[in-house]
Parts: structure tokens; C-alpha cells; sequence
């Protein structure tokens, strides 16, 4: 008998949200759910939903009374608090609950930007040079423009817009500013790296699986910086969204492929090397391959970047949905 699958999310509520662009992408968690579901039952398994409400000490509570040989984990932290992700999934191991996904510690670790690049580091990986700053630090600055301003622990492209990349001290302090002011910390000042951009999905256990590489394809008025904004990812009516694309298989050299393999697969391993994770890629004007970000538990609904380069590896959506479950399985 196929096993008993509940899948947890985060139940929408768009009055949290000041815009309606906001307002649209917290509503697409139940779309991607809903696919979800649909890709389990047709696979046979026995699926229940729970959806997960604030505060998280009640979400904590509810995942007691789960009944069920897996959990298949779609939660993304409450607003305001990216870190209960990760709280929800150590709640979940604590509880000896079989989930979907990578750690804790592994979402912890993406979700600190600063911390995540010493990491990289320090296995030779390369990352765009960076400050951390705030409005009161910000004349501390001392690199080069262009630089593009980011929250320091948001994930989802949360808080990039066309303003985000600053070619000036004065846009540099208003951005800083805003950032700072709308998540509660400092800003994530990072050079701007203007060349090629690509992704790639690393599926794993015992040994990591990458999937084929996709490439950002901008199409944008040369003003605009080639970025994938918030809006890019959220508003169809947006000059970003329908300007941005992603093509998999990269049209790439073997060479520049074997790289992007390799480095993505040594950045899973220091997430923990379990579940499923999206490396993003930009080259720099000497060719040199740097990692923008990294996500542990990416979207993956059908629209996914994850979805298409899973179908590009001969999966059908349901044959990867099933898949992300037998990866779980694999490590009881």
C-alpha cells in the first residue's frame, strides 16, 4: 500500500499584503499546493492537507496530531518571518516526521546570506564581493557601482525591483533605506554581476542529481537592468515578466556546463545533500562563474524553472513530484 502523505502550506491570507502583486503571489501557494496534490493522487497515494496559520507556536501544535507516513513540505515561513520555515521543519524531525525537502539547517544557512557566502568560500566557491549596511552605516560604503541592493534573509526575489540595482551614492542611500525599513534589518549591498544568468536543480540523497541547466533570457529595454525582479516571477502584466524567460537545456559549451555541474553540486552538499535545491548562476565580464543564490526547496508547481528542467530530463510533473516523495523515503 502506497504511504499516507500529508502535505503542509501555508494558508493564504492576502490582507497581510500591501499590494496587490503581494496579494497574487501568497494565493499561488494554493495553486501550486493544488497541483501537488493532484500529481500525489494520480500517483496513487492516500494525500491530506493541513494547512499551517500564525503563531508559530500553534503551527508547532497542529504538527502533533499529523497522521501520516510522510510529510510533503510546501511551507515558506510566516510573512515577516522567513526563519519559521526552518523552525517548522527541525519541528518536524524533532517528531521523527519522515518530510520532503532539505533540513533545517539547511534553510537556515540559505536564508543567511553573509553566512552562506563565508560557506561558499571557503570551499572555493566564488560569490559577488558584498557589505552589509543600513541607513546608518551606509556611508561606510567602499565598492564599486553598479551594486544591487537586497534584503539580507528574504528568498522568492522578495524585495527586487527595477530600483534594486543603484549606479549612484544617492540611489544607494534610498534603497538602503527602503530596504532596511520594509524588512527590518540591514541591506545586502552586492556587486552587480552583468553577464549571462543561469540556474540549475539539484536533486538528492546518497548522490546528488543535477537536472539540465536553464538559462534567464532578458529581452528588456537596454534601461532596464537585467534582473529577475519580484514582478518578473508574480505580474504577467509587468515589462519584467513578460520580458524574462527561462531556456532549458542552456544553449552552453560542455565546458561552462561541466562547471556549472560540478560548483552546484558541491554548493547541495553543503546544504546537507538531502531533498532539492536551485543554484543560481551569473558569469562576469571575465567569464568567471559566481553563485548569486542559493534556494533549498524551491517553487516547484508546474510553472517551476524546477518543473521545466525536470520535463527536460524526461520527467513528466508527475514523475518528479513522485520523485521528491521516493528521496524522502530514501532517507529513513
Amino acid at each position: 500500500m502506497r504511504p499516507r502523505i500529508a502535505i503542509i502550506y501555508n494558508e493564504p491570507n492576502p490582507d497581510l499584503y500591501g499590494t496587490i502583486v503581494e496579494k497574487k503571489a501568497s494565493l499561488a501557494i494554493l495553486t501550486g499546493m493544488e497541483a501537488i496534490h493532484q500529481a500525489l493522487t494520480d500517483s496513487g497515494y492516500p494525500v491530506i492537507r493541513i494547512p499551517l496559520i500564525p503563531p508559530l507556536e500553534s503551527a508547532r501544535e497542529r504538527l502533533k496530531n499529523i497522521e501520516a507516513d510522510l510529510v510533503f513540505s510546501l511551507f515558506e515561513g510566516f510573512d515577516g518571518q522567513p526563519e519559521a520555515e526552518a523552525a517548522i521543519v527541525n519541528s518536524l524531525s524533532k517528531l521523527g516526521l519522515t518530510y520532503t525537502g532539505c533540513p533545517g539547517t539547511a534553510l537556515s544557512l540559505a536564508l543567511d546570506k553573509v553566512r552562506t557566502k563565508t560557506r561558499l568560500d571557503a570551499i572555493d566557491v566564488d560569490t559577488p564581493d558584498y557589505q552589509l549596511l543600513s541607513p546608518e552605516t551606509v556611508s561606510m560604503f567602499h565598492m564599486s557601482y553598479p551594486c544591487i541592493v537586497k534584503p539580507y534573509a528574504e528568498d522568492g526575489s522578495n524585495g527586487i525591483t527595477e530600483e534594486s540595482v543603484v549606479y549612484d551614492f544617492t540611489s544607494l542611500q534610498n534603497q538602503v533605506r527602503t530596504i532596511s525599513e520594509r524588512f527590518r534589518g540591514r541591506a545586502l549591498v552586492e556587486e552587480f554581476v552583468d553577464g549571462r544568468e543561469f540556474n540549475i536543480t539539484v536533486l538528492g540523497d546518497k548522490k546528488p542529481t543535477p537536472l539540465p541547466i536553464s538559462e534567464i533570457v532578458y529581452s528588456l529595454p537596454p534601461e532596464m537592468p537585467k534582473i529577475l525582479t519580484f514582478s518578473a516571477k508574480w505580474e504577467p502584466q509587468s515589462v519584467y515578466f513578460e520580458n524574462t524567460k527561462a531556456v532549458c537545456p542552456a544553449e552552453i559549451s560542455a565546458e561552462l556546463q561541466e562547471r556549472i555541474i560540478k560548483t552546484a553540486v558541491s554548493a547541495f552538499r553543503l546544504l546537507g545533500r538531502h531533498g532539492y535545491a536551485r543554484v543560481d548562476f551569473r558569469l562576469d565580464s571575465e567569464g568567471k562563474l559566481k553563485i548569486i543564490d542559493l534556494n533549498p526547496n524551491p517553487d516547484i508547481s508546474p510553472d517551476s524553472g524546477a518543473a521545466l528542467q525536470a520535463s527536460a530530463k524526461g520527467m513528466n510533473y508527475n514523475q518528479f513530484i513522485e520523485k521528491i516523495v521516493l528521496l524522502a523515503l530514501e532517507k529513513e
